[in-house]
């Protein structure tokens, strides 16, 4: 979402719901549009031999590696956007197009899975704090095994949304819940994005649980660090992240975790709270 405004926004000025986008895409402030189908996606389009394999383009925009996929013949393609106003015009663009579901809902509101999912430029346009709820939702909608690709930006910005990232981060983010074929530096990008983008492949690992919680207490980044120091000495937990804004924490375990044993853990203050997540 490049460019996407002129303003610089930080998580508590804006609420980038479907109004925002709405109003992004009809008053035509998508800087972020390539115009094309991004050049690293559709290299690796071009190596799925299974035509009829399942795939999500979520935050699609104005769908080109749709598009592309349609034109190569797959079959089995669905894409999902907030903006009522975008997905109107894609309705019409691929109507009689039995090949392609196009939804107006929410991406964290999905339940199907997919074979592949494919990133671009919808990462970015969420709000920091929702990344762990991110690689949640990304691990419950993959099918057993299923890969996670695209691109994701290795900059970071002075004008948000988009919201950058680093390849450090982002090996922290998807740590033990995905397999992280690829996260290397992309040398094939759009001439826009020279050197700002990194390209990932990442495998679901279907060995492990992911669950999500809801903190309430964690107030600095001291309380965070001795929370997860706590949460990272119980049997079986593998990984965590606590989300920016220390409301949400992702937890990656060789099985699940019941809640009470993490209420105990953190017993010894009582301002500390943990529940299972609700959307």
């Amino acid at each position: 979402m490049e460019n996407a405004t002129s303003k610089t926004v930080t998580n508590s000025d804006i609420f980038l719901d479907k109004t925002y986008w709405n109003n992004q895409y009809a008053n035509q402030q998508t800087g972020w549009d390539l115009g094309l189908v991004s050049p690293p996606i559709k290299n690796y389009i071009d190596t799925i031999t299974n035509k009829n394999c399942s795939i999500l383009i979520p935050g699609c925009g104005n769908a080109y590696e749709a598009e592309y996929l349609l034109h190569n013949g797959f079959t089995n393609i669905t894409v999902v956007d907030i903006s009522p106003f975008l997905i109107e015009k894609l309705q019409d663009k691929f109507k009689n197009n039995s090949n392609i579901t196009i939804l107006n809902t929410d991406f964290f509101r999905l339940t199907q899975q997919f074979d592949v999912i494919i990133e671009q430029t919808f990462f970015c346009a969420l709000l920091p704090y929702l990344r762990p709820q991110y690689v949640y939702k990304m691990h419950q909608l993959l099918a057993p095994h299923g890969k996670l690709i695209g691109l994701l930006f290795n900059r970071s910005f002075s004008n948000n949304p988009p919201f950058g990232g680093s390849a450090s981060e982002y090996e922290n983010l998807f740590k033990h819940a995905f397999t992280l074929s690829a996260l290397v530096n992309c040398t094939t990008s759009a001439k826009p994005r020279n050197n700002t983008e990194i390209f990932i492949e990442f495998v679901k690992n279907s060995e492990v649980n992911l669950q999500l919680y809801q903190l309430k207490g964690i107030t600095t980044e001291v309380s965070k660090k001795a929370v997860a120091d706590i949460f990272l000495l119980l049997e079986n937990v593998l990984h965590l992240v606590i989300s920016d804004n220390l409301a949400t924490i992702l937890m990656v375990s060789n099985k699940p975790i019941d809640v009470n044993l993490l209420k105990q853990a953190i017993a010894y203050n009582n301002e500390y709270l943990i529940e299972t997540f609700k959307n």
